[in-house]
């Protein structure tokens, strides 16, 4: 499951509950009366899913970085076996000089992947983290316009006690 689907599969839940919900009185409108322990049990598994999201974007950021130190290290290897090769070979000079512009093509080519390395790896986490952002965005308004709706109808609920008499 991609980063944050699990919460927007909440959202949409949420936003199916109030859709579903009966207007009071059997009239339309924006006023809807809901089970609240509905939402609570998502907004509970909300909760529950954030820790994950989070957690997952840390490890993909750490996986990120080992793989950096991974491409770094290999690359010192490269460029440490082309220069041992260099120094074995050092009695004729067109060897040498060919060993060295090969050690130079392997650490430029060794120094290219590690910069397409970081950068495809940044650009990465920085889709993820903006997934999150969005993600938290949508369910800050998600949740407002549920709390809205629960304040309006305790306002419908509190107004009809008082004209019923109860």
């Amino acid at each position: 499951m991609e980063p944050g689907e699990e919460i927007e599969a909440l959202v949409d839940e949420l936003e199916q509950i109030v859709a579903d919900a009966k207007s009071p009185f059997g009239g339309g409108g924006q006023r809807k009366v809901v089970e609240a322990q509905d939402i609570y049990e998502i907004l509970d598994e909300m909760r529950r899913v954030f820790p994950q999201e989070f957690q997952d974007a840390r490890r993909i950021l750490r996986e990120e970085g080992e793989m950096l130190d991974r491409a770094q290290k290999q690359a010192d290897a490269i460029i440490a076996d082309a220069q041992q090769q260099a120094m074995v070979i050092a009695g004729d000079q067109e060897i040498v000089r060919l060993a060295q512009q090969q050690s130079e093509n392997i650490r430029d080519a060794a120094q290219q992947y590690e910069r397409d390395t970081r950068y495809n790896a940044e650009e990465y986490a920085d889709t993820v983290l903006a997934h999150l952002e969005e993600n938290l965005r949508s369910l800050t308004g998600t949740v407002t316009r549920v709390r809205q709706t629960l304040n309006e109808n305790s306002g419908v609920n509190n107004q009809s006690n008082n004209v019923v008499g109860w």
